[in-house]
Order: C-alpha cells, then sequence, then structure tokens
C-alpha cells in the first residue's frame, strides 16, 4: 500500500486497473477502514478517494476525476451527507450514492432516497455495504441500458421520421415538376417558333429571347426537383468516374476561380460503374460549387476516387464493392443543426439571392436514384467532406461511348405522338408537321392502340409520353410495340412516375426529356428514324 496523503501515515487502498473507482465522504480513519475492509472482503478491488472535508470534496469533483460510487457519512463536520448528494447531482446526475451513517431515522431515510440516494447502510450493520454497493451498480447498469434503448429507439424514430418527410417531400417536388415541365415545352417550343417567324431584325425578337431564357432557368430548377425526388428517367452505361472527373477538370477550375485550388487524386486501377454520365456531372459539379461557397476567402478543394470493399452493414452504407467518389474542402464546416436539414429541397444558409437550396438535394436525389449512398462529415470551423458510394461493375471490354447526334433534319415518315398534355401534343404536332412529317395524335394509351390498328404497317416511329392516364412504363411500351412491330419508339416525359423511378429504360431505349427545344426534338426524331434497318 501507497502513503495516502489525506490519512498520513496510512495506506491507500487503491488498485489500478479495472477497480471499483469509490470516492467515500468521511472524516473517521477507523470508518474509512471499516468500509474498505468489508468492500474487499466481498471481492472488490478499489481505487478508493478519500475527503474528510468539504474542501477535499469539492476538489475531487472539480478535478474531473469520474467515480463509480460515491460513499457518504450522513453527519459531517459543518456539513451532511445530504450536502454532499446535492453537490455531487450538480456535476453528475448518474453515479449512485449510498449513505453509510451510524444512525438514520425513518424520515431522514425517506427523505435521502427522495432526493436521489440509491440507499443507506447503518454503520453497525457494514456487512450489507457490498450488497447494497452492488445493487445500486445494477441498478445503475440496467438504468444506462434502457436510456441507451430509449435513445435508439429514438434516434431510428428520427430517422424514419426524416426519411417520410423527404420522401413526401420527393413526391410533391417531382409532381410539381412533372407540371411544369410539360408547361415548359409549350412555352419553349411556341417560343422557339415564335422567333423563327420574327426574325433578328424584328425589334420583339429581344423580348422572345428573354422568354426563352427564363424558361431554360425554369427548366433547370425542374430538372434539380426531379432529380432530388428520384423521378428522372436515367439514361445508364458502363462509364468510367475518372474519366468524367478529368473531362470536368478544366471546367470546375473556372469555376471556383483562381482563390482556390483545386487538387485531384484519381486512383488509375479505379473501377466502372454504371451510370447517367450527365447526371454524375451534375454530382461532381453541385459538390464542388458547395465546396467552393463554404471559402469565400478561398481555400482548397480535393476530388479523390478509389476503390473501396465495405464488409459488413452499417447504418450508412450496406456490404459490397464501390467505386468512391470523395469531395473535401477546407472551408468552414457545418452545424450539427445545418447538416440535420442539408439535403432538404430549397434548405440553404447563403443569404436571399445567392441560392436556391437544390444543389445537394439534387446530389442526394441523384446518388439515391442509382442505388449509391452519401456520407457527409463536417465540424464547424474546420472542413466538410462528402463521400459518394456508387455500386461496381464489371467493366467490359471497351467502355461504353455516347453515339454522335444525328442533324436536326425533316422528312416524310409517319409520326405517332402519344401525349394526353393537349398543349405538348399540338406543338410536337406543329414542329413535325413543319418537317414534312405525317403527324397522327392520341392522348391516350387505347386510343393510340386504336389508331395502330387501324393504320397497321405504317407508322414509322411512335412518340409517347412515358406516363399516360391509362398505362404507363413497361406495359404501355410493350402494347404499343405489339400493336406497331414495324414502328421505332422514342419516349419522352417530364418524369419518371412512381411505378418506374427507380428502374431506368432498358439500355438503348431512345428517350427524349420534358422540357425540350425544337431543334432537339427534330434531331432526336431523326436519330431514331435513321438508325431503321
Amino acid at each position: 500500500m501507497t502513503s495516502d496523503p489525506l490519512f498520513p501515515g496510512r495506506g491507500q487502498a487503491t488498485v489500478p486497473g479495472g477497480a471499483l473507482r469509490v470516492l467515500l465522504v468521511e472524516d473517521s480513519v477507523a470508518d474509512v477502514e471499516l468500509c474498505v475492509h468489508e468492500l474487499r472482503r466481498a471481492g472488490f478491488e478499489l481505487e478508493l478517494d478519500v475527503a474528510p472535508t468539504r474542501e477535499t470534496y469539492e476538489t475531487l469533483l472539480a478535478s474531473g476525476k469520474t467515480y463509480d460510487i460515491v460513499l457518504s457519512d450522513y453527519r459531517l463536520p459543518a456539513w451532511t451527507g445530504m450536502d454532499a448528494l446535492e453537490r455531487l447531482r450538480a456535476v453528475d446526475h448518474e453515479v449512485p450514492f449510498v449513505l453509510v451513517t451510524g444512525s438514520l431515522g425513518d424520515e431522514s431515510a425517506v427523505e435521502c432516497i427522495k432526493r436521489g440516494a440509491a440507499d443507506y447502510v447503518l454503520k453497525e450493520n457494514l456487512a450489507r455495504l457490498p450488497v447494497s454497493v452492488r445493487r445500486a451498480l445494477t441498478e445503475r447498469r440496467l438504468h444506462d441500458e434502457r436510456r441507451r434503448q430509449e435513445e435508439e429507439k429514438e434516434a431510428l424514430q428520427r430517422q424514419l421520421l426524416h426519411s417520410q418527410k423527404m420522401e413526401a417531400v420527393g413526391r410533391l417536388a417531382g409532381g410539381i415538376a412533372h407540371d411544369f415541365n410539360n408547361l415548359l415545352t409549350a412555352i419553349l417550343g411556341y417560343g422557339e417558333l415564335l422567333a423563327g417567324e420574327l426574325g433578328e431584325s424584328d425589334d420583339r425578337i429581344e423580348r422572345v429571347e428573354e422568354i426563352l431564357k427564363a424558361t431554360q432557368r425554369a427548366a433547370g430548377l425542374t430538372r434539380q426537383l426531379l432529380a432530388f425526388s428520384r423521378r428522372q428517367v436515367l439514361q445508364p452505361r458502363v462509364v468510367e468516374l475518372n474519366a468524367i472527373v478529368s473531362e470536368m477538370e478544366k471546367m470546375l477550375r473556372r469555376l471556383i476561380g483562381e482563390q482556390i485550388v483545386l487538387e485531384t487524386r484519381l486512383d488509375p486501377m479505379l473501377g466502372a460503374v454504371r451510370a447517367d454520365p450527365g447526371q454524375i456531372e451534375q454530382v461532381i459539379l453541385n459538390l464542388v460549387l458547395n465546396a467552393r461557397d463554404a471559402m469565400p476567402e478561398g481555400g482548397r478543394i480535393a476530388l479523390e476516387t478509389r476503390n473501396q470493399d465495405v464488409d459488413s452493414d452499417d447504418d450508412a452504407v450496406p456490404a459490397g464493392s464501390y467505386v468512391v467518389l470523395e469531395v473535401s474542402d477546407s472551408g468552414q464546416g457545418m452545424e450539427p443543426e445545418v447538416l440535420a436539414h442539408i439535403f432538404e429541397p430549397f434548405f440553404t444558409t447563403k443569404e436571399l439571392g445567392r441560392g436556391t437550396g437544390l444543389g445537394l438535394s439534387t446530389v442526394y436525389g441523384i446518388v439515391s436514384q442509382h442505388h449509391g449512398h452519401i456520407i457527409v462529415e463536417s465540424r464547424p470551423g474546420d472542413h466538410s467532406r462528402f463521400t459518394v458510394f456508387l455500386p461496381r461493375v464489371e467493366r467490359l471490354a471497351a467502355v461504353d461511348k455516347a453515339a454522335a447526334p444525328a442533324a436536326a433534319t425533316g422528312g416524310s415518315e409517319t409520326v405517332l405522338v402519344v401525349e394526353d398534355d393537349a398543349g405538348v401534343r399540338g406543338l410536337v404536332e406543329d414542329l413535325l408537321s413543319l418537317g414534312g412529317y405525317e403527324v397522327l395524335a392520341a392522348a391516350t394509351a387505347a386510343e393510340a392502340l386504336r389508331v395502330c390498328g387501324d393504320r397497321r404497317g405504317e407508322v414509322d416511329l411512335i412518340l409517347l409520353d412515358l406516363v399516360l392516364p391509362d398505362m404507363r412504363g413497361d406495359a404501355l411500351r410493350k402494347s404499343l410495340a405489339e400493336a406497331a412491330p414495324g414502328a421505332r419508339m422514342l419516349v419522352m416525359s417530364g418524369y419518371a412516375g412512381n411505378d418506374t423511378s427507380e428502374e431506368p429504360l432498358e439500355e438503348g431505349t431512345p428517350f427524349l426529356q420534358k422540357p425540350f427545344s425544337a431543334t432537339l426534338l427534330a434531331r432526336k426524331v431523326r436519330e431514331v428514324l435513321g438508325s431503321r434497318e
């Protein structure tokens, strides 16, 4: 035993390692030794601090040292065990407190328990002290376990509510974007027709051009809403993430400005991913711009790729093989309150007019729709790191390349336009007719099937909305393919709809995203018809 500074000449009952950490409030050396004797006889290893005075007690509590249990005499010089209990609860609400006293009336005993004492033991019956200590420790462990379970339950409830909220907002955003895309398609198409009729010499052309610019900006917002709601129609192919990053690097450096350094660390052995290249570009762009905005005075952005295998499921990323894209910055970091809402649409910490609050929600939607995952790490005043996990796929002999677009010319073929929105249907009819095509029109799937039956073998191309009131998705395409077996098919849509939002179109399916321009429509129609064998 080592010398105890509280009781010079006495041994300190201290056992290092996994010992029971005890703070004993007692001014009697003999009573300290009796308590230690009973606890050790019961098998306890002790790491003991003794507080014979109020000042010593205050000093030990203020030292930051943690204790498993506090034992205290009830009657102390100039203060009481209840004072010791009250002071303990001011700094720690959880540590068990047991009174060890010579005598204690019933009323005093009840009052002690009411104020939070775990138990009391009379000094004339110290043999009961180990039992009381064990019970107090057991109750503490059970209490901690119940609290842990309650915290886990509350965390799961919060996650569920957050997920439900994001899903509800996503459905609302997707529905709004779908309706707006139909409106914007008509505005953009007829605006382009009007611009062509006026000519560059007309003074009114500038006003029409402003309408077209505003329409394009609105179309960008709806694309972001669709990305967040995971209702964009993907056109995935096997791609190299390194190639996408390298192609974007020059543009990214220009966008972030000279005051920010962009570092790229690309794994030369990086695996391939099956993804829509345009959507992955959007993810990279939004993450880099978000990092830029976090560093108004300049700083450093690191963009890294690597392969990563996750061996076991956790809350953030399930087990599997992934290609990882990581974007980190040396910026201001984020408070926990901001992190909790960071992927919600229209949530922004920027001043009015400096952002829509859709950038990171777009990233979240695109990553989710690619069956990927995203993790955010950030500390206030330090930095932020966004880590995107995309499922790794087998690399093909040659990574898929996008086909060159066809020229925007007209033709004389027969095109069936299947679109339930009257404005969009009328616009497409006008545009294709001006291009020389024979145009048939239908507002429903049933009507389209009747037209195919009446003009069997005459329809060269079916231009159809992906979502109709009476039929949608794969069922719609298959029914029309059977009704017009020789016709090509070009799908157009403002969004994928609930039943197809998680499933991309089959690889190679021609697709036209609303809103589209007259030039893009003409080029896409010619491209599909020109590919006929």
